[in-house]
């Protein structure tokens, strides 16, 4: 084979193996999607901010994401919306409202994005130790997904705990009376 042929040949490989493997780099956004999609009533997904700790407990999966918390918000409540099966619960901590713009500039920004991000939802304030502690002790039944952003502002994470989609407190609550009632009117029934 002239010298041509073998270049030829070694540059067709070098791009068939090069663009073979470019089609199989999985994005934070398939990683989302896939995971979403396996989730159920009481799993969780924290957006986090950059420090927020690594765990190691089975049953914690990571995501990295290379796009901030507004925008990975956005994306986690359009793949929710998708599954319809649950919707979120959504938690901000405390802190976060408490934070000042002269010790954490951009704060304030972040903020309106976090607000404008949430779909709508509306949102609980606990401090964050809360609901971390909160996160932690569902793990020990049920998963949790963490997606961690390069944002880079104190107290940012967004907790989610997610809650059937198509069942809300209001039905559970009717049907434990109901259930309640029923128990009631067996015990006071007249034996025959």
């Amino acid at each position: 084979m002239s010298f041509l042929g073998r270049f030829t040949a070694i540059i067709l490989t070098a791009l068939s193996v090069g663009c073979g493997t470019m089609g199989h780099q999985k994005t934070w956004q398939d990683s989302v999607n896939n995971q979403v999609h396996q989730l159920g009533y009481r799993n969780w997904i924290v957006i986090a901010e950059a420090s927020f700790p690594a765990h190691n407990r089975p049953g914690i999966r990571q995501v990295n994401a290379d796009a901030e918390i507004p925008e990975v918000l956005d994306y986690v409540f359009n793949a929710l919306e998708e599954t319809q099966h649950v919707k979120p619960h959504v938690y901000l901590t405390r802190e976060m409202r408490a934070v000042e713009n002269d010790f954490a500039p951009g704060i304030n920004e972040l903020r309106k994005k976090i607000v404008g991000a949430l779909h709508g939802h509306e949102s609980t304030e606990l401090d964050q130790q809360s609901l971390v502690t909160l996160m932690e002790s569902a793990n020990q039944n049920f998963d949790v997904l963490v997606i961690r952003t390069p944002t880079a502002l104190p107290y940012t994470s967004v907790f989610l705990e997610l809650q059937p989609g198509y069942w809300d407190a209001e039905s559970e609550d009717r049907l434990r009376e109901r259930i309640r009632r029923e128990r009631m009117d067996r015990v006071t029934r007249p034996i025959p």
